[in-house]
């Protein structure tokens, strides 16, 4: 008996210590996330939840942010090769397919890596990776379709397609008003859960007043 109740405490003790390592490095990197400004800083970032999600196998969350955090530097930099980071961000993104499947979240990060790669040639590339961000988008909505990420990146999307093609500021409009709406009762699912948005679809909705 005695044996048994050491073992389980024990057991308990290894459990939460690694709870412990897990939480206390995603605090670390999502704070430093929080604070991310430079290319340097994202590219920082994104080492640091590789490591965290290396180091603990059976966590999404690490992988999904090690690729958004990547994701980021192919804005920050006109330059940039969009075509390599965005092939950085589909391994990690893949990873956290692999331990967290139809997710609403890693549908829309999937969005953001077709729409760079799609960006680097529009004419060429619209009729593959136009598809495969709107199917990703598609995805989204029908895992969670109270998601406000969901109706900001679509809104981005319209917002900077040609009014001829069905773009622009008014038909991007409602698509940012949905978001605000939908972040105004969104709740995140943990501290670690994504929760970002908020403020760039607020602006995004004024730029189409």
């Amino acid at each position: 008996m005695k044996k048994t109740l050491l073992l389980g405490l024990t057991l308990i003790s290894l459990t939460l210590n690694a709870q412990s390592k897990y939480e206390s490095g995603m605090k670390k990197a999502l704070e430093q996330y929080g604070n991310a400004k430079t290319i340097d800083d994202y590219m920082a970032t994104s080492a640091l939840f590789e490591r965290i999600a290396d180091a603990e196998k059976d966590k999404w969350l690490p992988y999904y942010y090690a690729a958004l955090t990547n994701q980021m530097t192919v804005w920050m930099d006109e330059k940039s090769d969009k075509d390599k980071i965005s092939e950085k961000s589909i391994l990690f993104i893949e990873k956290a397919e692999l331990l967290e499947s139809n997710n609403s979240e890693i549908f829309c990060v999937r969005q953001m890596i077709a729409i760079a790669q799609m960006s680097v040639d529009p004419m060429s590339r619209w009729q593959t990776y136009g598809a495969q961000a709107n199917k990703a988008l598609e995805s989204a909505k029908k895992a969670d379709p109270n998601n406000p990420r969901i109706y900001f990146l679509e809104g981005q999307s319209i917002y900077n397609t040609p009014v001829a093609f069905g773009g622009g500021k008014k038909n991007a409009k409602p698509l940012f008003q949905k978001s605000v709406e939908l972040y105004g009762t969104f709740v995140a699912a943990s501290d670690f859960h994504p929760n970002w948005g908020k403020e760039d679809a607020a602006n995004m909705l004024k730029e189409c007043e």
